[in-house]
């Protein structure tokens, strides 16, 4: 039997809305935390939420929260005895997980060795497959030459993906549809997966037509128990990221869902799986189920299961790390559905250019069966060194036409100010008609791209005007203030009060 083992302090080694979720469940459990931040981040929500804080380095992430060496100081600096990792970042690197445990650290997430096996998606293909698992047609592992990987695209026939072994999220994936542009993408592709993950090796995969993309939520122990807890429908995607998430599945019967979480109880088990994962599949216009990946962390959209489970999966991932157990299958029950989409900074009617600055007024809505897990507020300044989301808005409702009518509501009443943001065009996704129907796939946002973004109203454009003078004005006051506050010297009580505020909870 294992023996529970004690957590008292964890270290979050991440940042913006997923740190903020970890430390509220912290919190909540009595758990003392510890955020760590890079310079960008150092007036941010998780910092100011953890009960201390550790600079980590400057903005980029390859500089900060992507350094192993710097996020164990932190522990050791701290007196930290576990860390979670998060999404992202060092999240599914073996390397950092094994050097956790060698700090005498309690790696909240699964054994090494089984992100070994399972996070690299080309020995996750391959294991599926000696299990008699279907899986997506390609590349047996990654490929490090640019001219085996053209001779291998040749093989397995255009349209395919390139995709990052080590990765997910959309990071390091490009679609090819002809030999000519291979070069080029291959080039980006490695690119983006060695700033995203510190690791260039990319695959290749076929492009199905027409492909869902439902995955299904496990959880194990270190008893032996394994479970699993629906399927979550994440085909709505641009550029390959997912931006609305849903469950249930509108393609996902029960016979299905059950068939589904079998093969996914089965993958976490064949490498002695334990904590939270995801398997991830490809359903095509048959409804056949192929295996694409398994996400050896917390999903970005877990509070979709959260919702419809009413599980926190923060605090089982705790709980399974101290030694615990999983509920039982026949414990877990699914009612009603639910809805997450992704609020990002970014400015669709420009071609979703990033659109990092200051904050000026943010309300988010609320509500019965309304859930916003953010990691801004008003007047903080979006950073441009990291992914644009901001928030995660969630609604869930007994039926899934309420809770589309419900999301819509919220997005209504969702205002930001100082930046551009994706609002309208998430308002516009879910009242698509082929949205409504449930018959959409992963090509739906570029199949309706002229209907879901509308182009600037030329009658808006004094209210533009306007709006832009307001903004500006306002900057220039609080440029005043500052000047003002700096005039006043380092012993005013003004300069005190900030410098306290700077260093409340350790080295903030």
């Amino acid at each position: 039997m294992t023996e529970r083992r004690p957590i008292q302090k964890i270290l979050v080694a991440n940042r913006g809305e997923i740190a903020v979720r970890i430390l509220r469940t912290c919190r909540e459990m009595g758990i003392r935390t510890v955020a760590v931040f890079s310079e960008s981040d150092r007036g941010s929500l998780h910092v100011r939420l953890a009960d201390e804080a550790v600079h980590v380095g400057p903005g980029p992430a390859r500089e900060s929260y992507l350094v192993p060496e710097r996020i164990l100081d932190a522990a050791a600096r701290t007196g930290a005895d576990a860390i979670h990792p998060g999404y992202g970042f060092l999240s599914e690197r073996a390397d950092f997980n094994r050097a956790c445990r060698a700090a005498g650290l309690t790696f909240i997430g699964p054994l090494p060795e089984s992100q070994e096996a399972m996070g690299v998606k080309t020995s996750a293909r391959r294991r599926m497959q000696a299990a008699g698992v279907p899986v997506v047609p390609g590349s047996e592992g990654p490929i490090d030459d640019e001219g085996v990987a053209a001779a291998e695209a040749e093989r397995i026939g255009f349209p395919l993906m390139l995709k990052a072994a080590a990765g997910g999220g959309g990071k390091g994936m490009k679609r090819c549809d002809r030999a000519a542009d291979f070069p080029k993408l291959w080039q980006a592709a490695k690119r983006e997966s060695a700033s995203a993950f510190g690791d260039d090796r990319i695959y290749l995969e076929k492009f199905l037509d027409g492909p869902r993309h439902v995955e299904v939520q496990v959880f194990a122990d270190e008893h032996g128990n394994v479970v699993h807890m629906g399927e979550r429908e994440c085909s709505v995607q641009r550029r390959h990221q997912k931006i609305v998430e849903e469950s249930p599945s509108p393609v996902v019967d029960a016979a299905m869902r059950a068939a589904m979480g079998k093969v996914a109880v089965e993958a976490a088990r064949a490498v002695g799986y334990v904590g939270a994962g995801t398997v991830e599949f490809l359903v095509d216009a048959s409804r056949n189920f192929h295996f694409l990946e398994m996400n050896t962390r917390l999903q970005v959209e877990h509070p979709v299961t959260e919702m419809v489970t009413g599980i926190d999966l923060v605090r089982l991932q705790i709980e399974v790390a101290r030694g615990g157990r999983v509920p039982a299958q026949g414990e877990i029950v699914r009612r009603g559905h639910a809805i997450e989409v992704r609020i990002y900074a970014e400015d669709p009617a420009r071609g979703f250019l990033p659109s990092p600055g200051k904050i000026t007024y943010l309300r988010v809505p609320g509500g019965p069966g309304l859930r916003d897990d953010s990691g801004v507020y008003g007047g903080w300044v979006v950073p441009p060194h990291y992914d644009p989301m901001i928030s995660k808005l969630v609604a869930w409702a007994p039926t899934r036409p309420q809770a589309i009518g419900r999301m819509l509501g919220a997005l209504a009443d969702y205002h930001v100010h100082g930046i551009a943001t994706n609002v309208h065009y998430l308002r516009a996704v879910l009242d698509h008609p082929a949205f409504r129907s449930g018959a959409y796939d992963t090509g739906f946002c570029s199949a309706f791209a002229k209907e879901l973004v509308k182009p600037p109203d030329p009658a808006l454009e004094p209210v533009a005007l306007i709006a832009a003078a307001v903004a500006a004005h306002r900057r220039d006051h609080d440029r005043a203030d500052a000047f003002a506050t700096r005039a006043h010297g380092p012993g005013s009580a003004w300069a005190s009060a900030g410098r306290a505020r700077a260093t409340r909870g350790g080295d903030r």
